[in-house]
């Protein structure tokens, strides 16, 4: 397998890291407490005050304690054991790795964008780095040209690429539809705070949508490509839902303000994606099993 050595030292690296940096993040509780901070904009922000998170928003530190304890219970066991079945040569192995990487390269970069400075940014920054590089390298490792005859034709390609397009234009609309009215009306979008930008806002309309709505026209077409960016779109969404779900839920829990559309949403789309990647997971013929179905077919 092309990369074997360099995407497993990669993931072990990040890995090790991403538990140090999610424990501590977790667990941290260090310094006085909420304070209240004037923004720049003029807007009164509630600031966490403690631990690793202290100088972030409530609302924002929450999110990360939040997305933390998903990565320690669901990112990391994830990685650990994909890494392990990729290892031994299994292609679901290599599929599921690529999207937990993709999972980690998300998360890393929106800690070092959006998060407030702290002690860990240099573990950050080399998390995402470690996880660009892994993710590039795993998806250079595919053979494209026989990418086809790994995934069964019965596979529900309507069902599978139609829920990718919809799943794009629906994080499409929702960011739109928080970002495009207070431009209007020149007002501050909800969820800025005391921060430079809305970073998440842009990872996703910048490369979450189009990757997610082409993948699922690609699919649709059954071509092989499509069926590996959609693998790995699906593989990430479950780790990302799952994330979101459980912000959503400190944020509950803190009293910060939570639309009630993303409250329902996202566990309901979280449940889908899940199954969708059973279906994707269930239809994967094995190198295995295809050369078992060669031989007899010889023998015959």
């Amino acid at each position: 397998m092309k990369f074997k050595g360099s995407i497993s030292i990669l993931a072990i690296l990040i890995a090790a890291l991403s538990f140090i940096a999610c424990t501590y993040g977790v667990f941290s509780n260090e310094a006085a407490g909420q304070t209240e901070f004037l923004s720049i904009y003029g807007e009164s922000v509630q600031i966490y005050g403690k631990g690793l998170y202290q100088k972030d928003s409530v609302a924002v530190a929450t999110q990360g304690i939040a997305q933390d304890i998903v990565t320690l219970v669901v990112g990391l066991p994830l990685l650990l054991i994909s890494l392990y079945m990729y290892r031994k040569g299994s292609f679901k192995g290599k599929l599921l790795l690529t999207g937990t990487i993709g999972y980690f390269l998300y998360t890393y970069t929106s800690y070092c964008f959006v998060w407030m400075y702290n002690s860990f940014f240099l573990i950050y920054v080399f998390l995402m780095s470690a996880s660009l590089f892994a993710f590039i390298l795993t998806m250079m490792s595919f053979d494209f040209d026989k990418l086809d005859s790994y995934f069964d034709k019965k596979l529900p390609i309507r069902l599978l690429g139609g829920f990718l397009i919809f799943f794009g234009v629906m994080i499409g609309l929702m960011w739109i539809g928080r970002i495009v009215p207070p431009l209007m009306k020149g007002n501050l979008p909800i969820g800025l705070e005391h921060y430079s930008t809305l970073v998440i806002q842009a990872m996703d309309l910048g490369f979450i949508v189009p990757v997610s709505i082409l993948s699922g026209v690609l699919v649709m077409k059954r071509r092989p490509f499509g069926y590996l960016l959609s693998s790995v779109i699906y593989m990430k969404g479950i780790t990302l839902a799952t994330a979101v779900t459980a912000m959503l839920v400190g944020q509950l829990l803190m009293g910060v303000k939570v639309g009630m559309a993303e409250i329902i949403i996202f566990p309901v789309i979280n449940i889908f994606i899940v199954y969708c990647m059973f279906l994707i997971l269930k239809g994967i013929k094995e190198p295995e099993y295809q050369s078992i179905k060669a031989s007899k077919h010889i023998s015959q």
